[in-house]
């Protein structure tokens, strides 16, 4: 069983360590979108105190990592291309599995899971972006339903702004 739970400030260590093993594994795919500096641990620590970072359990395990913020996110405003609704939305930050549970379709899961809590939270839109060297995370919006928008710019660089309307 799948759940989606908000992380508390106990969880932060183990949190930070899902992000590490997911900035290792973006090097592995020979690039760099998170930074030694972005996302940190207090980045997670920011999360878990305004409640928007989610730990994914698979059977009760820790499995995955994400942010998802209802209040928007301020780079956002400015895009160079069109998002698809002016309406409220939700934003995934920050998406990262541990590496036991990577290659089994988690991601997919996760994804279904989010969109339950947009709209268990009354919000039918997420927003979501990727740097242009992760082909890996464009598949899988893409596979998940996101729709390309064009290009915000955010933590000082340019990423694919994605997005989807929930029925």
């Amino acid at each position: 069983m799948y759940t989606l739970e908000l992380a508390e400030m106990d969880d932060v260590e183990l949190c930070s360590q899902i992000i590490e093993e997911g900035r290792q594994f973006q090097r592995e795919q020979g690039f760099v979108q998170w930074t030694d500096e972005y996302p940190n641990l207090d980045t997670i620590r920011g999360d878990a105190a305004a409640g928007i970072g989610y730990i994914l359990k698979a059977d009760g395990m820790p499995a995955g990592y994400m942010c998802i913020d209802f209040s928007g996110e301020p780079a956002y405003a400015d895009i160079e291309g069109k998002w698809s609704s002016n309406q409220a939305y939700a934003v995934i930050h920050r998406m990262a599995f541990d590496r036991k549970f990577r290659g089994i379709g988690l991601v997919d899961t996760a994804f279904a899971l989010i969109e339950k809590l947009c709209l268990e939270n009354k919000i039918a839109y997420i927003r979501a972006d990727t740097d242009f060297p992760n082909k890996r995370m464009q598949h899988i919006l893409s596979k998940n339903g996101f729709k390309e928008c064009g290009v915000i710019v955010f933590q000082g660089s340019g990423k694919i702004a994605y997005d989807k309307l929930l029925s």
